[in-house]
Parts: C-alpha cells; sequence; structure tokens
C-alpha cells in the first residue's frame, strides 16, 4: 500500500504561531507563542514530518524565521520548509542546519532556470510548492496570480527532476472547507510524481478521503487550522491514517 503521511503545519509570522484565511495577512489568528514549543508538541504526539512556513519571509522575500526551523529540525523529526527561500545560500543554510526538505513557490514561475538548477543539484530535498487560485499559479505569497496553469507548471519541473509537489488551493486554504481533492490528483496525473495536498481539510473523514488516492500519486496532507482549532488532535490523524 503507498505510503500516505500527515504534515502538521506551523506557519510563522513575527516569531509566533498563526494561522491566514486564504493567505490573507489580514486575516490572522495566533495559536501560539513559539514555533519549536508546538513543533515539540507535534513531535511528542508522533510526528514524522513537520511543514513549517515563513510568512515574514514568503512576503519580504527573505528568510525571517528560519532559527525557529532550525530549532524544530533539531528535535529529531523530518522538517520541511517554505518561504523566503529565492537563492542557493537560502536553500545551504536551512540543508546544512538539519532541515531535510525545502520547498521552493514562486521562484519556480519568476525564474524557472534557477530551480532546475537546484532540482540537480539537491534533487529530493527540493520540494516545488504549487499553489493555485482557479487553477492558476498564485506567487508572492499569494499576493499574485499567474497565467500558469497547475498542471503546465508541474509537468514542466517534473520533466526536470521534481519528484514532490505540495499543492495549495487556496480557495479552501484556512476555510475547514474540505481539500480540493480532485485538483491534486489532477497534478499527481499531470507530473506522475507524489503531491501533497494543502489547503482544507477539516475532519478525519478528509484525510481518510485523501488516502483513497495515495496509489494515484496523493502521498500526503499538511493539516493546519484542523489541528490548532482541535477539530481532531494530530494523534487522532494518524491513527485515522494507518487504518485504511
Amino acid at each position: 500500500m503507498a505510503a500516505f503521511t500527515v504534515y502538521p503545519a506551523i506557519d510563522m509570522r513575527g516569531g509566533k504561531c498563526v494561522r491566514l484565511l486564504q493567505g490573507d495577512y489580514n486575516k490572522e489568528t495566533v495559536y501560539g507563542d513559539s514555533p519549536v514549543a508546538m513543533a515539540e508538541q507535534f513531535a511528542a504526539q508522533g510526528a514524522e514530518w513537520i511543514h513549517m512556513v515563513d510568512l515574514d519571509g514568503a512576503k519580504e522575500g527573505r528568510r525571517v524565521n528560519d532559527r525557529f526551523v532550525i530549532e524544530a529540525a533539531r528535535l529529531g523529526v523530518n522538517v520541511q520548509v517554505g518561504g523566503g527561500i529565492r537563492t542557493e545560500e537560502d536553500i545551504v543554510h536551512y540543508l546544512e542546519n538539519g532541515v531535510a526538505r525545502v520547498i521552493l513557490g514562486s521562484t519556480a514561475i519568476a525564474d524557472p532556470p534557477f530551480v532546475k538548477k537546484m532540482l540537480q543539484t539537491y534533487g529530493r530535498r527540493i520540494v516545488i510548492g504549487i499553489d493555485a487560485r482557479d487553477g492558476f499559479v498564485a506567487t508572492e505569497g499569494w499576493l499574485a496570480t499567474s497565467n500558469v496553469k497547475a498542471e503546465e507548471l508541474g509537468r514542466m519541473l517534473a520533466e526536470a527532476g521534481a519528484e514532490t509537489f505540495i499543492f495549495t488551493d487556496i480557495a479552501t486554504d484556512g476555510t475547514l472547507s474540505g481539500p480540493n481533492i480532485a485538483a491534486a490528483v489532477r497534478l499527481a496525473e499531470a507530473t506522475g510524481k507524489e503531491v501533497i495536498a494543502s489547503g482544507g481539510v477539516s475532519s478525519l473523514d478528509d484525510l481518510r478521503a485523501l488516502c483513497q488516492y495515495a496509489g494515484q500519486g496523493i502521498g500526503g496532507a499538511i493539516v493546519g487550522k484542523a489541528l490548532y482549532t482541535n477539530q481532531f488532535t494530530l494523534a487522532e490523524a494518524l491513527k485515522a491514517v494507518s487504518e485504511r
């Protein structure tokens, strides 16, 4: 049976754990003062991976909250990070400090040759984040929408060596309205690679539904707001996924 991983999410802004509604910086809820303490809680509940996003970095185009990411990586859990990663120096900074994978998002549209070079250099340690609004790729912390279709970008980068994609449907992110499974599956089919679904997971049933597509390339789900608003615990999520 194909593996399916639950990725608890820690979004960082101003050194705190926050959630944004549909990526809107004006619709922020603070859920904790310490990203590292939150990572410790997730690790204690059995997380194998933690997904961390530097929201300040995504907006400013440079690393801002990196020290929390590196501290979390020292807890003995796999960490993947996105937000504000624009240069090879940024990538090396994280990988040399114990972070397992680095997510490239906006740069995939802004600078495809750079992303292709990073895929060739660092292989599976580079994950491509594709955030889509109405099927088109959004960039710059979701502040802009391109004219490139998610599947087109995915195919191009799969040919360049990408093995893992994170797909976020902005319309569902932070809304607890259920993930856009069909769009995630389309990306997996278009690329022939692993896709991690992000956005909208609100219940254990959402996770069970995504699990059913593990054989079609859906390798996991990123879960944020549902954990912070106590829809279910990470331990319950991991159990639900293991029982399928």
